[in-house]
């Protein structure tokens, strides 16, 4: 995995002392080499951290360019059928490396931007196009690796992170109010909006196309997510999912160096670490717990480790770990409340120590339909009893409304939002707070599926792998999700609901894929978030310590008043959200 960033300046020269500020911020990202591309005119530059896994040579560093030397390519991530097109390229195509990122090139030499049709993998590419004058921002379908924006004044300016943008000295650091009203309702930054104003994300499963003369651009969504009901299946349907999961699994343990997971206990880190074992691997795995927690995961992902015969490390949270929460506001560049954030960095940096990748078990949930709140809708929206469906339509509203209230984890509506903040920023919150929800609800779709899809476009994409994403590349962790192979996800999101769904069986395509490979205790664990127990989150006496006397406060952006009635009634998670952005912007802003 890579960090990548880009400089066009239209009017100027670059300023190579800011460029190389920018390139550093970036090197927790690949500390394995740092290269450079400027220009001849000093109008353009491309940087590049490495962390090196396939063709581990430094004639595979990047910035790398073509033959002719005028398509070059900053790229993050991994394509994992990268061989198959390289076989398909050869015969037009003069290969000097044995990179995935040269293949990239070639295919954009041969096929244009079309190629991006043809990746398997997690990628944010940039491609500059100099015979045509053209710069191409690419991301990959499920959002798994980051691209950050900024066009204004004759300049361009992308990056994996926003730290490297904010390295360049062009951007004025001031908050989009609007994005943090929205922080508050979603925990987190919903794209194509950041914290910052005039800054933006490369949604998923799309590319901007940039003409460097003017820097007008066009933003193209390349893919979509389709529900097929016409689909045929092979007669043995669990037969296929675990075809189709093996042959993931197998792609995505491909490099030039041991490939590691991370474990829980759960069913999708197990369901990895069984197929990585039935291949003929031997990952080591890392877990996390807490400590005096009867539920804490460790200990399961033990007995699973136990069961395989393979190495497992785990590291044990205490009320203690909550302090780390300082440190985040660094790691993750914008606020994001996901309760996991502080574990995900310890684990994560736990792995760092010994391996370079992980696999983990992202997108499974969202795949398989394992969430409780995918059957508690299911559910209610397709119950037999009159009274129970007149009750359901009553009590949820809509799915919109209905998902609004299972994601929030400390409910904010226009009313909260103006209770919180200072009079003078209402102005900025949204008419319709749940704007992001209502633009990826899909009517068409039956009750599950329109869940399901909320899932992959609002809760993983912006929440879960933006926190997997920073917390691990902050360590210099690359971390693969095979649920996440988008052939793998097309097909059987296309599978009936009928046939997907066991009210009796959480995830039982899955289940039945791995019921003979694991011990019966992990078979039987009910769904168990990645959480803690509550009171490593709901010590009222540290957020009183940390909030008594807010910089939010003494900035006139929060009330007083408000976090003073949280504090003196029974713990609500709208405290965590403000922690996480009073530590936030005592990073960015106060200090």
């Amino acid at each position: 995995m890579c960090g990548i960033v880009g400089w066009i300046n239209n009017t100027n020269e670059i300023n190579k002392q800011h460029f190389q500020s920018m390139v550093e911020s970036l090197r927790h990202r690949g500390p394995d080499a740092e290269s450079v591309y400027i220009s001849a005119n000093n109008k353009i530059a491309f940087g590049h951290t490495r962390l090196a896994f396939i063709d581990l040579t430094v004639s595979s560093n990047q910035p790398l360019c073509n033959n002719k030397k005028n398509i070059w390519i900053t790229f993050n991530g991994e394509i994992y059928n990268y061989l198959e097109l390289k076989k398909e390229l050869i015969d037009s195509y003069s290969f000097n490396t044995n990179s995935d990122a040269e293949v990239l090139i070639a295919a954009y030499e041969i096929w244009g931007i079309s190629f991006v049709n043809r990746l398997k993998g997690m990628f944010a590419i940039a491609i500059l196009d100099e015979s045509v004058n053209q710069l191409y921002l690419i991301r990959d379908r499920f959002g798994i690796k980051p691209l950050y924006y900024y066009i204004s004044n004759n300049q361009l300016i992308f990056a994996s992170e926003l730290k490297a943008i904010i390295c360049s000295g062009v951007v004025n650091k001031t908050i989009d109010y609007s994005s943090f009203a929205d922080f508050f309702v979603y925990r987190y930054i919903p794209s194509p909006k950041t914290i910052w104003k005039n800054i933006y994300k490369v949604e998923p499963a799309h590319y901007i196309s940039i003409d460097l003369t003017s820097l007008k651009y066009d933003v193209v969504e390349y893919w979509e997510l389709i529900f097929n009901p016409n689909k045929q299946f092979n007669d043995n349907l669990i037969n296929e999912v675990g075809r189709l999961l093996r042959k993931s699994v197998l792609e995505h343990t491909k490099a030039d160096v041991p490939i590691g997971a991370f474990l829980s206990g759960g069913y999708d880190s197990s369901a990895l670490v069984s197929f990585m074992k039935n291949l003929g691997e031997s990952p080591k795995t890392f877990s996390i717990g807490f400590k005096n927690w009867n539920k804490s995961e460790h200990s399961f992902a033990k007995l699973v480790a136990d069961h395989l015969q393979l190495d497992n490390e785990s590291i044990v949270a205490d009320q203690q770990s909550i302090s780390q929460i300082d440190e985040m506001a660094n790691v993750y560049d914008e606020p994001i409340a996901d309760i996991s954030i502080i574990p995900t960095f310890m684990v994560a940096k736990l792995a760092a120590k010994s391996r370079k990748a992980v696999l983990s078990g992202e997108g499974a949930d969202e795949l398989f339909a394992g969430y409780t709140w995918q059957q508690d809708f299911k559910q209610k929206a397709t119950s037999t009893n009159y009274f129970s469906k007149v009750f359901a339509k009553i009590k949820t509203n809509d799915t919109v409304d209905f998902y609004a209230k299972s994601m929030a984890m400390g409910w904010f509506d226009n009313r909260e939002l103006k209770k919180m903040l200072c009079p003078h920023l209402h102005q900025y919150i949204p008419k319709d707070c749940h704007w992001f929800y209502r633009k990826h609800f899909n009517k068409s779709l039956s009750p599950l599926k329109s869940i399901q899809y909320l899932d992959v476009k609002c809760f993983m994409a912006e929440l879960v792998l933006t926190k997997v994403d920073r917390a691990s590349m902050a360590n210099s962790l690359e971390v693969r999700v095979p649920f996440l192979d988008h052939d793998l996800f097309e097909q059987i999101y296309c599978i009936d609901e009928k046939l997907m769904f066991n009210p009796n069986q959480s995830k039982h395509l899955l289940y039945e894929n791995i019921k003979n490979d694991l011990p019966e205790i992990i078979l039987k664990r009910k769904k168990q978030g990645f959480v803690g127990p509550d009171d490593y989150y709901m010590q009222t006496e540290f957020y009183k310590e940390e909030l008594s006397n807010a910089t939010l406060v003494e900035h006139n952006i929060i009330q007083q008043s408000y976090i003073d009635e949280l504090l003196n009634n029974k713990y609500d998670w709208k405290l965590w959200k403000i922690l996480v952005m009073e530590k936030w912007f005592n990073q960015w802003i106060a200090n």
